[in-house]
């Protein structure tokens, strides 16, 4: 009898707008490459108001699941059929897995962050200044507030995201947790001990795009961190680098959130180095955590 063979690969993806920038698929399919999973990623601009059609085809071609980026992270989920734990407490969905023919989101930026963070610092304990309350933002507060963050401020020119940001903070978890209207240079709190940049400034192609930041304020010894992917040395990353901060740029945070992807949409366990070092040969960087003596306790 001849071998039976299979021409048909599991599908997965990922929805936003704009989406030529976005360098997942690349690392995703190194990591299905690298353990032989028969599977592909599908990077997929999709305009806001073509969201529907995006999430119903997905379901009609028997997706395993897909990513949503900006601006999709929050109006994703009236198209699911229900949502996992952590997405339904952040408000916001960044993954999406098929289970039993129901697409369930997850959230998983805020853990994929938090996984990066302790390479570098405990939050345990710390004071943050968090930059944006997007998505991205909502998740990176939640985790990192629930891992016994002391207190996060929130720093965001939209006075009604910002604000309800905090107030889930402080409802929802142990931490402490205020709102700063975002309209002038900010200045770093000298008892800041993390910065977290969550919002799009800085990501390609305005590579020099500059956060409205009272640079002196940035101090050595403060953890300064960059959820941008492209490029990986932002103006920020450069910018506290140069003044001695410990940095953390964005390719930790995609990495890690990858690996949980893939292991909720395959089952399999990821190897999260070979997906970095894809990027790094992408971007032609080497990876920029600076200061290895930080202190992580």
């Amino acid at each position: 009898m001849p071998e039976q063979r299979s021409f048909l690969s599991l599908i997965t993806g990922s929805f936003s707008t704009p989406a030529a920038e976005n360098p997942t698929v690349a690392m995703v399919e190194a990591a299905y490459e690298h353990h032989h999973i028969k599977a592909r990623y599908l990077n997929c601009e999709v305009a806001p108001d073509a969201l529907g059609d995006a999430v119903r085809g997905a379901r009609a071609m028997g997706w395993i699941g897909f990513n949503c980026s900006m601006p999709h992270k929050v109006t994703v989920i009236k198209h699911l059929d229900g949502l996992g734990s952590s997405a339904a407490l952040i408000g916001a969905v960044n993954c999406v897995v098929r289970r039993d023919n129901h697409l369930i989101g997850e959230n998983t930026d805020g853990q994929g962050f938090l996984t990066a963070l302790r390479t570098v610092a405990d939050p345990a304990g710390k004071i943050l200044v968090l930059f944006g309350a997007g998505g991205a933002a909502r998740a990176i507060a939640v985790e990192t507030a629930l891992a016994g963050a002391s207190s996060i401020t929130i720093v965001n020119r939209d006075l009604t995201r910002g604000s309800e940001l905090a107030a889930l903070l402080n409802e929802r978890t142990q931490a402490r947790a205020s709102f700063v209207r975002w309209d002038r240079a900010y200045r770093i709190p000298e008892a800041t001990d993390i910065v977290v940049n969550a919002t799009s400034i800085g990501l390609f192609p305005d590579v020099e795009g500059r956060l409205d930041l009272d640079l002196d304020s940035l101090r050595r010894g403060l953890v300064v961190a960059d959820v941008i992917a492209n490029p990986p040395r932002t103006r920020l990353i450069r910018d506290a680098e140069a003044r001695g901060c410990t940095v953390l740029d964005g390719l930790g945070m995609l990495v890690n959130q990858g690996v949980i992807g893939i292991r909720h949409w395959t089952g399999v366990e990821p190897e999260p180095t070979v997906m970095r070092r894809h990027l790094e040969q992408i971007f032609g960087v080497e990876v920029v955590r600076i200061n290895q003596h930080a202190d992580v306790s």
